[in-house]
Formats: structure tokens, sequence, C-alpha cells
């Protein structure tokens, strides 16, 4: 090797590869900077640039460490490590770096993790820990790759919180409602935060038996930015929302696909019809008079959906960037998509006047609705309009537009005809008849709250969502008349706890779940409708609703419990939804249709793939339900001390969950608040009763209460009742002599224990038990 002297005497040359500069540190028995390595190989003036980039990316990629004037080679990894998942590169591999790593060391290495999705990393993700075996290899981009031997137990996720100043140092404070207290950080690891900025931040190992700290991870801005609230969600949940510079290419380089093999649909009046404020357009449909004389007063519905297969191909890096995504994310402010916009806005959007690959579905029904007979065809499709669900609405109701006007005859009073027939199936059928209003967040265009709604459901939103569901179920008929797998959408029928509950329940209200065999939607149907005209009604909707289970994918068929069928997949929407992409693929597979059809390692790997994609959607609803919370405490932050009108809608032991009338905003009361005695739960009225008087607080009650607390960043509401309990008739428990002598002496010592322990709650709860979630069909 050249020596330093020898080298810097020659006069500059190129730049040197990353192996001479770890050579050169490596040979040094002197300390080496940046001015050294520049001397040892010639580099002068404005050549020092480039140097210093390439030093900054070895940094980067963990082949060096230290600072400017001391680098160092980092330290070699044990044979077998822990090791963190950091991300996925753009082949789709984990990629992780190790995870006891200090920042004294510098960036840590870039770990590839190499093996079979079937090995022990085959349920990991990103920020789950791997025990591995390591080994050095050589690669530009990674210093080691790593053989999973098992994985381990989650070590704390990073965090959201609020960095707060404090001398050198400072402490955060979690956003997550479940950690609401103050974590110091050291001056070394702030991260140079400013104060009052929202920072990902993790738990610092103590040493011995030092008090845990925090350290700054990322800095992520102002957290009282209105679109920050959603950032938070997506950071905290570990959504990703950026696509891989491949994911990227690929899509730009997506080209439509020509008529070969495909029928030609562009004659048909097809509409999309979705809400007004719809990002993508990914279903079409078109009903007609079926002209058979065999099926007298029947009709044709054709569903045609945007034919995402065509651009995302099984391996590719659009399809496991989707893969990973699961699903497209909705928050009131933005949208995290499954795939890039090139394809979700562009390629795959069924935009008026404009011809589209699609796959659809002919389908026969007669004139009570009844499906006689289902086709699949691979299509081209021209929208003939783009509705919204009130645009139609209006125009069926006798207000047509300039554009629905000449399209009501012809077009939109056949699809109503149609779905006339098909709400007779359905009205037979006998799905689940829960119709409980859902809240709406209207932003203006600063971000804020504008109003907060419950939007109307209009006969145009059933139309689509019937004619939707009859599409699945041919679908899944189809796959299984071919005996290809299928990824179902099941909904299992709720447990046997469940509905020994809920039986105790309603027998406090004098109504009995009858049952004859076999449990079905029916049973639930009669006790709803027994209570539709009781002031019980909402008390007795919300816990049918509570009773369910919760829908999620499937290789195995279990049935929709709600809708009531036997099978079902989802067809309809592989723009936002991997399932229904799967369900093309193995469409197109089994149909002979051509390209991009379901592959054999596909194939194999559907059970982990369900799994996973059930994960994701349920993932997405907890972002997005935690954004709606956030964004709501936002708006009633500055009314504290105002006064409002709720129903109960969830009762724990430490307190009741309450909703408001006017916003559907959920917050808690906690029970050491309420009145001036011990209220204890009773689970089978579902009702917090107190344990002297019976002074009662149950599940569905109408009460006034006042707002006491609003933290927007943990999207928390506490509020205090202002309304007298009421006489259930449930005979009270038995007081203890130390209850009795408490409610004569004041709180004693267990009463403050329990007060201060429900005021925690009061902050650290969240309206999870009493928030309706929302159910995904």
């Amino acid at each position: 090797m050249v020596n330093s002297k020898s080298r810097s005497d020659q006069k500059t040359r190129a730049l040197p590869s990353k192996q001479d500069v770890l050579d050169f540190i490596q040979s040094s028995d002197e300390k080496v900077g940046k001015r050294e390595i520049a001397r040892a190989f010639g580099i002068k003036g404005a050549d020092r640039i480039p140097l210093k980039a390439l030093l900054r990316e070895m940094t980067d990629e963990g082949l060096i460490a230290g600072s400017k004037k001391s680098l160092r080679q980092p330290s070699k990894l044990p044979s077998v490590t822990v090791v963190r998942i950091t991300g996925r590169d753009q082949d789709g591999e984990f990629v992780a770096v190790p995870d006891n790593w200090s920042d004294e060391d510098g960036a840590p290495p870039q770990i590839i993790v190499q093996g079979k999705r079937k090995g022990p990393e085959s349920a990991a993700g990103v920020g789950d820990r791997l025990l591995a075996r390591i080994d050095k290899i050589d690669d530009e981009t990674y210093a080691y790759q790593a053989r999973p031997i098992k994985k381990l137990s989650s070590a704390p996720r990073s965090l959201l919180g609020i960095f707060r100043k404090q001398g050198s140092g400072g402490v955060i404070d979690p956003i997550d409602k479940k950690q609401l207290k103050e974590w110091r950080v050291q001056a070394s690891d702030t991260k140079e935060a400013e104060d009052g900025e929202l920072v990902r931040f993790e738990i610092a190992r103590s040493r011995g038996y030092g008090v845990p700290a925090a350290r700054v991870v990322e800095r992520l801005g102002n957290p009282k930015d209105r679109k920050a609230i959603s950032l938070i969600a997506i950071h905290a949940h570990g959504i990703p929302d950026q696509f891989p510079q491949a994911v990227l290419a690929e899509a730009e380089a997506a080209t439509p696909p020509g008529p070969e093999g495909r029928e030609d649909l562009t004659a048909l009046p097809l509409l999309t019809i979705d809400p007004q404020d719809a990002r993508d357009h990914d279903d079409a449909v078109y009903a007609a008079p079926d002209d058979d004389p065999k099926n007298p007063g029947g009709h044709i519905v054709i569903v045609a959906i945007a034919d995402v297969a065509a651009y995302v191909r099984p391996g590719s890096a659009l399809d496991r960037e989707a893969k990973m995504r699961g699903n497209s994310v909705y928050f009131p402010d933005r949208v995290v998509p499954m795939l890039p916009e090139r394809i979700s806005n562009n390629l795959c959007s069924l935009v008026e006047g404009e011809t589209r690959p699609c796959m659809a579905v002919r389908m026969v029904f007669d004139k009570d609705g009844h499906k006689r007979d289902h086709r699949f065809t691979r299509a081209l499709m021209r929208s003939a309009a783009s509705l919204t669900y009130q645009q139609a609405q209006a125009a069926i109701d006798g207000q047509p537009d300039d554009v629905t006007g000449p399209l009501l005859e012809p077009v939109l009073k056949p699809l109503w005809a149609a779905y006339d027939s098909l709400a007779k199936a359905r009205e037979q059928r006998g799905p689940l008849d829960l119709d409980l209003p859902e809240r709406k967040i209207l932003l203006d265009d600063q971000g804020e709250i504008a109003d907060i709604v419950s939007p109307p459901r209009l006969t145009a939103h059933k139309l689509i969502e019937e004619f939707m569901i009859a599409a699945n179920v041919a679908a899944a008929e189809t796959l299984e008349a071919k005996k290809v797998p299928v990824v179902y959408r099941v909904h299992d029928a709720p447990s046997e706890a469940k509905i020994a509950s809920l039986t105790d329940f309603l027998h406090s209200l004098d109504l009995k779940l009858a049952r004859a065999g076999v449990l079905k939607p029916a049973h639930f149907n009669r006790i709803l409708s027994q209570s539709r005209e009781t002031p019980s009604a909402e008390l007795v909707a919300e816990v049918v609703l509570r009773s369910q289970a919760q829908a999620e994918y499937t290789v195995g068929n279990l049935g929709h419990f709600g809708l009531n069928l036997r099978r079902y997949a989802h067809f309809t929407s592989p723009i936002r939804r991997y399932a229904d992409l799967l369900i093309h693929r193995a469409l197109i597979r089994s149909l002979g249709f051509g390209e991009g059809g379901l592959s054999d390692t596909e194939m194999e790997g559907l059970d982990e793939t369900a799994e996973a994609i059930s994960l994701t959607e349920r993932r997405a609803m907890a972002a997005e339900r935690d954004t709606v919370d956030r964004l709501v405490a936002s708006f009633l932050a500055d009314r504290v001390g105002a006064r409002f009108e709720a129903k109960v809608s969830g009762v724990t032991r430490s307190g009741l969950f309450v909703r408001l009338n006017d916003t559907g905003a959920d917050g808690f009361v906690p029970a050491s608040t309420i009145g001036e005695e011990y209220y204890y739960h009773d689970e089978t009225h579902q009702a917090l009763v107190g344990e002297d008087t019976g002074s009662a607080y149950q599940l569905g009650d109408r009460v006034t209460v006042r707002l006491v607390e609003a933290i927007p960043t943990a999207g928390a509401l506490r509020f205090e009742l202002l309304t007298e309990g009421r006489k259930l008739g449930i005979k009270r428990r038995p007081s203890s002599r130390a209850r009795v002598a408490r409610s004569r002496s004041g709180p004693g010592p267990s009463r403050k224990k329990k007060s201060s322990a429900a005021k925690k709650t009061a902050k650290t709860t969240s309206n999870k038990t009493g928030g309706r979630a929302k159910r995904r069909r």
C-alpha cells in the first residue's frame, strides 16, 4: 500500500474508492480524519467536496464511524446478535440495524435480512426484533447480512411526543393516551429539538438502576399545525407514507394494455357514483331490463372495476409495496394510498370519457332480485359520467341537473329499477339491520374543522353497496367453482360468551333473544325491531353491535354473518385493498384472461398474506380513528367549561364514556367525579350503580355534561356529569361496613386511592370502549 508521504507528493487524482479509504484508516497508526485522508490521496481545493460526500455516504452506510476529525471503522458485530428491522429495500427485503447501538459509534451499519419468507422472520414486520446470525459481506450498501434464528418479543417502539426544553436537556410529553407521563431527555439526546416541537422518541436503556430516559429520534415540526394531526397517526402506527424510488419508477413506466383479448364495453353508458370528495373512481355500474322472455321483469346489471392487475404484476416493486401496505388509509385531510398516484388516480381511475381497462361481471337477476346467472370478462370501458351520490339521488328525486338530465331515463332509472329488485332479495335474505350513523369531519381551506356531520343515508348509497355485494359474491362463487384458492372476507357469528352477556342484558329490558337452532342475523333483527319505538332503541343497537365479531380475511370460508351470505370475497376496490387485487388475479388465472394472474408463489402464501392484510386493515382503522379523535379534541379545546347534550356510549369500572349529540365526539367521565357515593359496575345492566341510593347511569342514557379538559395531541376529552342518575330497579349490592363508614365520614384512604386512579384513567383512557368501531364489510 502507498504510504501517506508518497501519496501527498502526488498530483491531484481521482476520488479513492471506499475500500481504499477503509484500507488507509486500518493501516494508520495515528488519528485519521477528513484532512488526513485528503492529504493521503492528494485531494485539494474543490476536490474536497466530493470526498466529503463520499465519507458522509460511508458513514450513513455504517462503513466508518466517528467525527470528521477522527474517523474509524465501526466495531465488528458479534456473529450472533439482535437486530431491529427498520424497513424494506427496493426488492422488498427487510433491512435492519443492530438493536443495541450507541449514538457515540456513529450511524449504525445497514444489515440485509436474508432467508425465505417461511422462516422465523415470516411474521416479522418493521420495528420487530430478530435474533440472527451475522456475516460481513462485500456490498456497497450493506455491511452485513443477517440470517434470522427467531423473532424476539418487541421492544417498546418509537413513540411520539411534545418536547419541552428544560436547561440543557428537556422532557417529552407523549401523545399516546396510555403514556401520558414525562420522559427526561439528556442534552446529548435532544437532536437539537426546539421547545414545543413534535418529536419521535425512543425509551433509552437505563444503566444499572437509573431512571429510564428518552432519546429523540426524529423532529416532526409544529404539533399545532392541523396537517400534522394525521401525520401523528401515520408515525404512531408505523404506516408507510413514502414510496421507494423503484416503486415510483415502475408506476411512471406503466402503459395501458391494448384491446387484445378484451371485450369492448365502451358503448355502454357505465357510470361512477362516488362521494363528493372521492380521490379515485374504481367502480362503475350499468343496468338494463332483461329482454329474455324467460325472465320477465328481470334485470341485467354490469359492475366494472378498474383492472389494477394489468399494471401491478406479482413480484414487482409495485406489488411488494402494495402488499406491505395492505390498503389505503383515509384521513380527513389526506390519503395514504396503497398504490402511487400515477396508478390510483390516473391509469386505474375510471375517469369520465376516458377508455380504461377493467374487470367486469355481467349479472342477470329475476324480478325478485335473485341472481340467475353471471359471467366475468376482461374488458375496455369508458365512463359516461362521474356522479356524486347526492347528484344521482337528486335526479331520481326530480331535480336533475345539466349532467344527470340526459341520463335520467336511459341510465339512472334502469339502475334504480334493478336496485328495487335486489332490495327485495336483500330483505328476504335478512342481513343484520344495523344502520347506525357515522360522523364525517369537514375541513376548511386552512385545514381547520368547519363542521362535524352525520351525512344522510341515501338510496344511491344503498344501490352502489348492493351492486358491489352482488359482484363480490359472484367472484367468490366463480373461484370456488374453478377450485382456485380464495381470500374470503369473513365475518364469524358472535361468540358464545358475547351471546350470553347480550342475553343477560336484554333480559334486564324484558327482551328475549329467541333462538331456534343456528343463530342468524334475523334473531338480532327481531330484537332491534321490537326496541325501535322504545327509549332503549339506541341502547339495544349499541349492545348488539358490540356483540358482533370483527370481519377479517382468511382462506378458510366461515361465511359472512352480518350480510347473511355463505360465501363472500372482496373484488370491487383493488386500487385501495390488496385483498381485491388478489381476487382479480385469481379470476384472471382461473378464467384464462391472460397476463397478471395469481402466481404459484402467491397461492402458496395466501394464508400468511390474508393474516397480514387483516392486520394492516386494523392498523388503518386505528389510525383513522385516532386522527378523528385528535381533530375533534382540537376543535373543542377552546370550549372547556361548555355544556353539551350527550348519551352514555360505554360503561366501565373506571367511569362512563359519553358521545356528544352535535359532534359525535367521545370523551370520559371518571367514576370518582360522579355523585357523593361509591358507584359499582353492573355488567348485566351495562350500568354504574350508586351503592347507597341505587341511582344509576346506563349505556344509552341521555345526559348533560360539562367539558373539563381537552388534550388535542392525545385526542382525549374529559367531562363531568350534570345529570342525576335514575332508578333502574336494580337490586342494590349490599354495602360493606367500610363503604358505609366512608359514606358517612367522607372519602377514606381507599376512596382517595380509587379517586387518584380514576383521575389518571380520565387522562389516559380513550374512546376505545365507548366509540363505535367503523365496521368494514
